[in-house]
């Protein structure tokens, strides 16, 4: 059984015993999360899909914790001029473990 769930903007597809890291959730390590807005359900040869939610499903991860992406660095200059612009980014993910699908 899978399924497609919303996010952070995002689409995951998800299934039982799964682990996926997610944008930045407010939940602390151990917290149970219910996610409602799931767009498909497949089990085999069924497929459920939803406009533009499928009515009743969810889908229940446990938070195992919160990790970092990897830094991503954008420099900038110009030959011309003394313009040297260095900046970097890193973005936090929270890390989920997929526990059950209920349709």
């Amino acid at each position: 059984m899978y399924a497609v769930i919303k996010s952070g903007g995002k689409q995951y597809r998800v299934e039982p015993g799964e682990i996926l890291d997610v944008e930045l959730l407010k939940a602390d390590a151990g917290a149970q999360l219910t996610f409602d807005e799931v767009l498909l359900v497949g089990n085999g040869e069924e497929v459920h899909v939803g406009r533009p939610y499928v009515a009743g499903a969810a889908v229940q991860t446990t938070v195992l914790g919160r990790s970092k992406g990897p830094k991503v660095i954008n420099f900038k200059h110009s030959g011309r001029h003394t313009l040297r612009r260095k900046t970097g980014h890193r973005q936090h993910y929270t890390r989920l473990r997929v526990d059950s699908i209920s349709a």
